[in-house]
């Protein structure tokens, strides 16, 4: 699957690469240039093939809640007090959903544009206990309609966020071009589609058609 590297390669690749950021590499390899580079050149592939996945359960995540919160505050919920008062604020450099969501409605135009512009940890914590009694007894299962039924909506809702904390957690190592082959890396490609498919089997099964990912993991050097 790999073509051979060059001399050339072998010997600017890992330099350009920064030895620090390439320690990672041979340390799994035995001290295995060749090997390294291949593992970095895998490592680079399954890292862009995880973005088609990460990018459907985004957009279907924020979307599904964005209807779940104008259900309960109506479409200009991003200004409206009784919405951001329901938002955590903590002190210091914490993440603050309520700073954040203040930030964005202050300079965009629409609620689109300010959903557009919310971090994803943000729909994370949308997905806290603290918003079951305003959100999510009545509104899971309307908005998660293909979730799997026969328990009380708390329990899906926490089941849904502790999956969507590791998959931030794979797409934050992602967007910092960070080693993504130590992880369990089907697991992670089972909970995106999982979490996909509790808004939509139909979408979930499309993702499946079009990704990359398993074909790679099959082929990791």
């Amino acid at each position: 699957m790999y073509p051979p590297f060059t001399a050339d390669e072998e010997h600017h690749l890992p330099n350009v690469l920064s030895a620090p950021r390439f320690a990672t590499y041979l340390r799994e390899t035995g001290n295995d240039r060749t090997r390294a580079l291949h593992l970095y050149h895998w490592n680079l592939q399954v890292s862009a093939a995880f973005m088609v996945p990460l990018h459907v359960l985004e957009v279907a995540l924020r979307n599904a809640i964005v209807e779940a919160i104008e259900a309960v505050h109506g479409g200009t919920w991003p200004w409206t007090q009784g919405f951001i008062r329901s938002l955590p604020n903590p002190r210091g450099p914490a993440y603050s959903p309520k700073r954040d969501l203040e930030g964005c409605a202050a300079q965009q135009p629409t609620a689109g544009k300010v959903v557009a512009e919310l971090k994803f940890v943000f729909w994370e914590k949308m997905l806290t206990n603290r918003h079951q009694g305003r959100l999510w007894d009545d509104h899971f299962y309307a908005v998660f309609p293909d979730a799997p039924r026969g328990v009380a909506a708390s329990q899906r809702r926490s089941e849904l966020r502790s999956d969507i904390e590791a998959v931030r957690r794979l797409r934050n190592r992602i967007a910092h071009h960070e080693p993504v082959f130590p992880r369990t890396l089907q697991d992670d490609f089972d909970r995106i589609i999982r979490c996909i498919r509790w808004r939509n089997e139909t979408t979930s099964n499309w993702v499946l058609e079009i990704e990359t990912v398993r074909a790679l993991l099959a082929v990791r050097p």
